[in-house]
């Protein structure tokens, strides 16, 4: 057998540059006891808490490999809910940042998130045209809400029913009964796309948006079906008249659209959602400009009516005009409801925002905009007139548009990115931004000698020499009529030189001249022009091999030229590319060239006769980066279709793919001692990652991707229980479901056999030894081994398991149920498995007298349990209140008395409304 070669894996080390993804919408949370002060944004995998106050991360909750699509807070603003492109949706505990259930039932993107009024259930609607309610606390899936045609776009809760509401592409919008999980509700009334809803005013109002310049806005109410009690089923049941339209006049929910809420901004709507409390909704379309609109109370919305009616009257008197009764339609007094408030303007396009209302009246408004930053506006909300202003802005710590260059220093120690507004220079160890000096387009940069400067080439044509130390442009050299591609250092370290797209390529030493406007006589560094190279074609790339021999030009015309250094005499043509060459590197010891172009390929070459020892099929798209690791042969390239990936360019083989981007990928870089390497995006993430010491065998890495790519085939559809083919799981079959149902077999197999071993041993010798597996579980007998192995399976991903076990398997398991309800342990988690067990195989349970004399005593035995544990629970939860009642007696002191006070000021609100409406009708 031959020798392997060994590798050291790449491991993700950290991102940079990202703020707030335009991807994900942005949600308030609460840290430390503080509203308004933290906002979670998604940064690509990961979701970052921004403190606002301070300008500074505060918390980060790790992601996988899928970006972050939406965000949803609970009520209390303490846990978050973050579903994925993947279709999975996970739970966070804000306080101590870990994971508290992974939900995996969509088959795509997760488009919306939405807690319920207790922040027990959480409801996701995705790209699947799919709604699945998911239960917290049980961490399983309650139910899976199938009808819409087009992608879902919102869902929500009624605060005080058990129903949800949803928007879908498809233009309907759908009312869904948890209860009996099906639609009992459509509104047809959009023509185009439903991009958002929201609920104001108590539930009282749902506004809807479209692609029109118009919110839509519907009242919903509830009609009182207890004077109805008696009369027939047929009366309350769905009417079709003779036309044929639908009369849902006895439904107890109504819904109708009373008026519309014409809007400043332009185009379709983006985002629309209202605070915690329903009184204030905001919105954008697909510009800058977002709206909020102000909700008066009701005893308010009176007073003026009334003050409007007297008027009325008082000029109808003057005028000598008889006295009538004034009407107000549902226009005039949704007129009178709403407030609009002052149009904020954000930096750049919106793409997500959230609000939340303070004690004061003070209202925050933080707005995601596309240019990688968050912005948080304040107004007061008040009788007077309402100003916004511009709080905070989270620009620091990314570009504002996409990276297009990147390099590390020469001790490895810092990391310059350049993008289209500025040039940032970033520490490594610690991701913080140090400095950002603000400049044109830049298209290429590196470090001069002594990592003091940075040499910057731009699209203008202009190469600029940057201070980092104090973040000035120390000069602006016009280097090229046209853009400057390519920027690279002499080996030698005493000059520069610059490619750009007017065909020349130029040398420039450098040299230190005194500072005119220093009164010390500072040197500065310049450089100063020596030679040009003229050639016929664009140049849009160079690369100076190390032995300082040859230098390597890319044009426009699909080759690369290689010229002698010292005297412009040319060496040799590689030709082969059917596309213009875009990154090219040469390896330390100045023996291999290797070119990345336009047609998806790179090329490996000789230096010694110009021969192309390889062409590799690198990337689905334009390869966009490559660069060697200093004194190997290994390269790293990276391509459009946003993935990452290291070769071999002695053996010709791909190594590893990195975790890429979720878009293009513009470059990459490795550092001088390569450990480091490091990649930017158009999802404005730069990404670095660092060798470890984990060997890397080519095979297996093969063989992992081949077994990816293999269940990635085999999972993802939904399952369905056996006898109920209308409706789904809301779970979907995965490979830790598969692996699950492993699992549950092998603890069955070594059960079995175990048991067999008890039954053979005569009563005068010993007991055979316990199993490993069960030793490793801590189990002595075969009932708490399968409860052990049971636990262990995701509570999310159990039904999935149980619908894979054969039915012998199912059979064994039944037996073994009723011992673990006489032994009382886990009695909610025995009962589960009976249910899901049952539901999935009933047919053949019932028709087996065996198994159906097992169900009795299970039956029997679980409600026994069941029965005893509701009186637990029910005694504690009266005990407590005992203890509550008995506490306020003896201190003097009222616990919970926010909710108390609030209690209070609806009655008083009520009493408020009673007292308008009294006056109104004498006053008529």
């Amino acid at each position: 057998m031959g020798l392997t070669k060994q590798y050291l894996r790449y491991v993700p080390a950290g991102n940079l540059n990202i703020i707030a993804s335009p991807r994900c919408n942005t949600v308030f949370v609460t840290l430390e006891g503080q509203e308004g002060r933290f906002v979670a944004a998604g940064a690509c995998e990961h979701v970052i808490i921004w403190d606002l106050r301070l300008g500074e991360k505060a918390q980060v909750l790790l992601g996988e490999t899928s970006i972050a699509t939406r965000l949803a807070a609970s009520p209390n603003k303490r846990h978050l809910a973050v579903g994925y492109a993947d279709g999975a949706v996970k739970t966070f505990d804000l306080r101590s940042g870990e994971t508290i259930s992974i939900f995996i039932g969509h088959r795509s993107e997760v488009t919306s998130l939405a807690y319920d009024n207790l922040g027990h259930r959480v409801a996701s609607g995705s790209k699947d045209t799919d709604i699945i309610v998911w239960d917290i606390v049980a961490e399983t899936g309650v139910c899976r809400l199938s009808g819409h045609k087009g992608s879902v776009t919102q869902v929500m809760f009624l605060a005080e029913h058990d129903i949800i509401i949803s928007s879908s592409k498809d233009t309907f919008v759908k009312f869904w009964d948890l209860d009996t999980q099906h639609n009992f509700k459509t509104l047809v009334g959009h023509r185009s796309e439903v991009w958002g809803l929201t609920l104001a005013k108590e539930d009282k109002y749902l506004i809807t948006g479209s692609n029109e310049n118009e919110l839509f806005v519907w009242k919903i109410y509830f009609a009182d079906v207890s004077k109805n009690a008696d009369a027939p089923l047929s009366l309350l049941t769905l009417n079709t008249s003779e036309e044929g339209d639908i009369d849902d006049a006895r439904y107890p929910l109504r819904c109708e659209k009373i008026g519309s809420i014409l809007r400043v901004g332009r185009g379709r709507i983006v985002s629309l959602g209202s605070d915690a409390t329903s009184r204030v909704m905001a919105c954008h379309g697909t510009d800058n400009t977002v709206e909020i609109f102000h909700f008066l109370p009701d005893d308010l919305v009176q007073t003026r009516l009334l003050k409007r009616q007297k008027k009325e009257k008082r000029k109808a008197a003057k005028e000598g005009k008889p006295v009538e009764e004034i009407e107000t339609d549902s226009t005039l007094s949704l007129k009178n409801e709403i407030k609009r408030l002052p149009v904020i303007k954000a930096s750049n396009k919106a793409k997500g925002l959230d609000l939340v209302l303070g004690k004061g009246g003070e209202l925050r408004i933080c707005i995601c905009a596309n240019n990688n930053s968050i912005e948080l506006h304040s107004a007061t909300i008040g009788d007077t007139d309402i100003e916004s202003r511009l709080l905070r802005s989270l620009t620091t710590y990314g570009h504002r548009t996409d990276v297009r260059a990147l390099c590390f220093s020469s001790d490895n120690l810092a990391l310059a990115t350049a993008s289209g507004d500025s040039v940032k220079l970033w520490n490594r160890p610690s991701l913080a931004c140090l400095r950002t000096v603000e400049c044109g387009y830049a298209l290429t940069a590196c470090f001069a000698p002594g990592d003091r400067h940075l040499i910057v080439g731009l699209k203008d044509g202009k190469m600029l020499i940057i201070d980092i130390a104090a973040g000035d442009i120390l000069e602006e050299i016009p280097a090229h009529s046209k853009e400057l591609w390519s920027v690279v250092l002499y080996p030698d370290m005493r000059g520069v030189a610059s490619g750009g797209g007017d065909g020349t390529v130029k040398f420039w030493n450098f040299e230190l001249i005194e500072d005119p406007e220093s009164e010390t006589k500072a040197k500065l560094l310049s450089v100063l022009h020596t030679r040009t190279l003229k050639l016929e074609e664009s140049v849009l790339a160079i690369r100076i091999s190390p032995d300082s021999r040859l230098i390597a030009v890319a044009l426009l015309d699909s080759t690369v030229k290689i010229f002698f250094l010292d005297t412009f005499k040319f060496f040799v043509s590689l030709y082969g590319h059917k596309l213009p060459v875009i990154c090219m590197d040469i390896s330390s010891d100045s023996t291999l060239i290797a070119t990345g172009s336009a047609d998806r390929n790179v090329k490996i070459w000789g230096l010694d006769f110009g021969d192309c020892h390889k062409s590799l099929f690198a990337h689905d798209d334009s390869v966009t980066g490559l660069a060697f690791v200093p004194k190997t042969h290994y390269f790293f390239t990276c391509g459009k279709d946003g993935k990452v990936k290291q070769w071999d360019a002695d053996i010709f083989q791909k190594i590893i793919t990195l975790q890429g981007h979720s878009g293009e990928a513009w470059n990459c870089a490795v550092s001088p001692n390569g450990i480091y390497v490091s990649s930017c995006g158009s999802d404005k993430v730069v990404r670095l990652y660092e060798r470890s010491a984990e060997p890397l065998v080519l095979e297996d890495e093969a063989e992992e991707e081949r077994e990816k790519l293999d269940n990635d085939l085999a999972t993802g559809e939904t399952s369905a229980v056996q006898g109920q083919k209308a409706q789904s799981l809301p779970s979907r079959k995965t490979v830790n479901s598969e692996k699950a149902a492993e699992l549950i077999l092998e603890c069955l197999e070594v059960s079995k056999q175990y048991e067999e071993q008890l039954a053979e041993v005569v009563p005068a010798n010993p007991l055979p030894p316990v199993p490993p597996l069960m030793q490793a579980y801590s189990c002595s007998t075969t009932e708490d081994f399968l409860l052990e192995t049971v636990k262990r399976v995701r509570a999310s991903e159990l039904e999935e398991a149980l619908l894979l076990l054969p039915y012998s398997a199912v059979c064994e398991i039944l037996k073994i149920l009723p011992k673990l309800l006489k032994g009382d342990y886990q009695t909610e988690l025995v009962s589960r498995l009976t249910i899901s067990l049952v539901h999935a195989h009933h047919g053949p349970i019932v028709t087996s007298k065996e198994l159906l004399t097992t169900l009795e005593m299970i039956k029997k035995l679980s409600l026994e349990r069941i029965t005893t544990l509701r009186d637990t629970v029910g005694y504690n939860l009266y005990g407590m209140a005992y203890t509550q009642r008995a506490i306020e007696e003896r201190e003097g002191i009222q616990l919970f008395k926010d909710a108390t006070k609030s209690r209070k000021q609806k009655n008083k609100v009520r009493r408020n409304k009673e007292r308008a409406l009294k006056r109104a009708i004498m006053t008529l």
